[in-house]
């Protein structure tokens, strides 16, 4: 990939913080060259306080034609888009911004999507199911309506930070009102644990709810990709329950970020 790299490359960047567990790079400069274009995806650690500047710095570069946004940037990148998707409109959150004629950015929001996909691709049907959700933000947001698209039976949404929660699930409600409730750290009687928190990706990080009340028919997804077996999956597998990881929920979205940086 490097030696074909010049000044007529196409560059997109990933921003996040941390940005080092991030496996999308290497893979997604990959496809790009699979699909014969003259492209790279650079990973680049920018905080949350200096991410406005970042993004509006950043876009003054004309050879940068697309953002990807991941922890804790996904509501943000957001405010710098001149057009979304309708989804992403809804959710007021992107994680894939590109460049439209004009030189604006529009944005889509793949996560929700892609988990979906995980799921199912790790054999576990999402529709009928009750399913918890642990975490409210960028990621946990479009997880909370790609599950309700898909047909859960109901989703209880649990966040540390309540306002948060509350928040979406009265923009939830608008739309699916009777299929929502309040849920708490305790997976006791769901099918499905959606954890969509950053609990896991460093050493010592307390678990996201009570692990000890997990069954063996239950299903647990994380977002995490980095540990790729986080310590709430690790205490799923060695109950006998079936998980999706993270990287998996990656490997199923990624197509969908490829096609939207190139506007397939």
């Amino acid at each position: 990939m490097l030696e074909n790299l010049s000044g007529a490359t196409r560059v997109f960047v990933i921003i996040g913080d941390p940005i080092a567990q991030v496996q999308s790079p290497g893979a997604i400069t990959r496809d790009f060259v699979a699909r014969g274009q003259d492209a790279v995806l650079v990973p680049a650690h920018v905080t949350a306080a200096e991410v406005d500047d970042y993004i509006r710095g950043a876009s003054k570069a004309r050879n940068l034609h697309g953002i990807v946004a991941t922890v804790p940037h996904k509501f943000a990148a957001f405010r710098h888009c001149a057009t979304t998707t309708e989804r992403a409109g809804f959710l007021e959150s992107v994680n894939v911004l590109r460049r439209d004629a004009q030189g604006r950015w529009h944005g889509d929001m793949t996560d929700g999507a892609a988990f979906v996909a995980g799921l199912r691709a790790a054999g576990c049907e999402p529709s009928g199911q009750r399913v918890l959700l642990v975490g409210a933000g960028g990621a946990g947001t479009a997880i909370a309506l790609a599950l309700l698209e898909a047909g859960v039976a109901e989703l209880a949404i649990h966040d540390q930070d309540m306002a948060r929660r509350d928040r979406l699930l009265a923009r939830l409600a608008g739309r699916h009102p009777a299929r929502l409730a309040t849920g708490s750290d305790d997976p006791s009687g769901f099918d499905i644990i959606a954890q969509a928190t950053p609990a896991g990706m460093q050493p010592g990080d307390a678990l996201p709810l009570q692990a000890d009340r997990l069954t063996p028919a239950m299903f647990v997804g994380d977002v995490i990709t980095s540990p790729e077996i986080t310590p709430l999956l690790r205490a799923a597998r060695a109950l006998g329950c079936g998980t999706q990881t993270g990287i998996g929920m990656y490997a199923a979205g990624r197509a969908m970020i490829v096609d939207f940086l190139l506007g397939a």
